[in-house]
């Protein structure tokens, strides 16, 4: 299925996409896409309902962050094989985390802000993992039983804040708006694999990014039974899982950054596509 939540005038509401496109509300049946409804039961309830029969959207629908009431905002770096190597990074042993701020996250065609005093706005498309049960010591065999469903996450990035004001990578990563997250969550049964999808992000209209999940160093089910051994991953919970090539740090002979009035435009095979404007912030 393809889930989404979207903004109304009354507030945030689900819906989903039915099987001829047709977007629906799900909102006498849910009442959010959160950690509440994200388990296999709830899922399979709506999954049963005669999507037919459920209230069509009408008119332009303006997404939500596609999860509501995230818990936990996890990132992990230098994941792509072929990332690292143009950033001039080893590839790491374990998997490297850092935090996402949750008051960064926006729906998926909000506009990114960017922050005062940044040099150094970037992008990277990244494939996000929502978690929908609770995961603590699990082996990557049963890893992906945890998995509600997959995501877009765009996880901007203030490069100069991240490497340059003396501390960890979070600070780079969390400005406000830096978390776009959606448009959907498409449930786990719709991603027959999470290591063979197509992702990419063209910056005003010029492709920037291409790259395969096939070249994560580490894979969707290593990372969750990795940071299951760490802390309880919960329902709702969302891991950003890194970046595939040519993000704008990584531009030869220069790096190429973002400005006021750029267009980001982000896409994942089977996971729809994110649009955003870069607005300068005050």
């Amino acid at each position: 299925m393809k889930l989404f939540r979207y903004r109304t005038a009354e507030g945030v509401r689900p819906g989903l996409i039915d099987a001829q496109g047709v977007a629906r509300d799900l909102s006498d049946h849910v009442s959010d896409l959160g950690p509440e409804t994200l388990g296999a039961s709830v899922l399979a309830d709506i999954r049963a309902l005669d999507q037919s029969a459920l209230p069509e959207i009408s008119g332009e629908i303006d997404y939500a962050p596609c999860v509501g009431q995230i818990g936990k905002f996890l990132c992990i770096g230098l994941n792509y094989s072929d990332h690292a190597e143009e950033v001039g990074a080893t590839p790491p042993e374990h998997p490297i985390l850092f935090m996402k701020a949750n008051s960064a996250i926006v729906g998926a065609n909000d506009d990114v802000r960017i922050p005062r005093g940044s040099k150094a706005t970037d992008w990277e498309v990244e494939l996000g993992v929502v978690i929908g049960a609770a995961a603590k010591y699990v082996t990557v065999e049963s890893a992906l039983e945890h998995v509600a469903g997959y995501c877009i996450v765009n996880d901007v990035s203030e490069r100069d804040f991240q490497m340059q004001l003396t501390g960890q990578w979070t600070k780079g990563k969390s400005c406000d708006t830096f978390g776009p997250i959606g448009p959907w969550l498409v449930t786990a049964d719709e991603v027959a694999d999470p290591q063979n999808l197509a992702l990419s992000c063209d910056v005003n209209g010029t492709r920037m990014q291409t790259g395969n999940t096939d070249k994560m160093i580490f894979s969707v089910a290593e990372i969750i039974s990795h940071l299951s051994q760490l802390m309880t991953l919960h329902p709702g919970d969302v891991i950003a899982t890194g970046t595939p090539p040519g993000v704008g740090m990584g531009q030869k002979p220069t790096p190429v950054f973002l400005r006021d009035g750029d267009v980001m435009e982000l896409k994942i095979q089977g996971l729809g596509q994110q649009r955003q404007v870069l607005r300068a912030d005050g």
